[in-house]
């Protein structure tokens, strides 16, 4: 049978493709990589948040294809369910979905004010004041699923999709040097620190493509 392939963009710029990786990584699915380039006219719009059809990541895996992070993620949990990328507990399997739909479908102001680049640092970057609601919302999120389930992922010792959902954001707030207090700072370590995470940031810091839009300074 073919190897599984997950179709890709920036792993600098693309929020949606870390996720989809990172729902690959936690499945124990290997993939081979496949590249779209950022100059793809399409692409650039999905990047640059002026697209609201997602086509990447695309995962083909046993002749089916799904593609958004959300299918890959559903996908992923009924064919490998030993891999436990929802919660066992109904109730807790429950908030996992909530709170992944959440992210998935929401939260435009910060994706249009913190937009993903893993290459950027701004320090003391001011936070437009539309996108503080969401960033509280997400905080509050954080500390309800870390005080219910005990860290040190949001619901428990192993990671979910609800980690995948929201490693970017732990991204995000370190390249826009968002403030946290100690039980989110403590979570976006946890997640800064999680191997696939540094796998990946790794191989970004390394890609060669940029995308001008997105490198101004702030």
């Amino acid at each position: 049978m073919a190897k599984a392939t997950l179709t890709i963009s920036s792993k600098n710029y693309s929020s949606w493709s870390l996720r989809g990786w990172l729902l690959c990584e936690m499945s124990g699915l290997a993939v081979t990589e496949s590249r779209v380039s950022i100059d793809d006219p399409d692409t650039r719009a999905e990047l640059l948040l002026l697209s609201p059809s997602f086509l990447v990541p695309a995962l083909t895996d046993r002749g089916v294809k799904s593609w958004g992070t959300w299918a890959i993620a559903e996908y992923l949990a009924e064919t490998y369910p030993d891999a436990g990328l929802f919660p066992k507990d109904p109730a807790a399997r429950a908030h996992c979905r909530s709170v992944s739909g959440e992210m998935h479908s929401g939260f435009p102001n910060l994706r249009s004010a913190l937009p993903m680049n893993l290459r950027a640092r701004h320090r003391g970057f001011k936070v437009w004041v539309g996108a503080q609601p969401d960033i509280d919302r997400i905080l509050a999120i954080w500390r309800e699923c870390l005080s219910s389930y005990g860290g040190p992922f949001l619901f428990g010792k192993a990671p979910t999709v609800a980690d995948a959902m929201y490693a970017p954001v732990c991204m995000r707030f370190h390249t826009y040097d968002v403030k946290l207090d100690g039980e989110a700072a403590g979570y976006c370590r946890t997640i800064m620190d999680w191997a696939p995470m540094k796998a990946w940031f790794a191989e970004a810091q390394r890609e060669p493509d940029e995308l001008d839009e997105l490198d101004v300074e702030f």
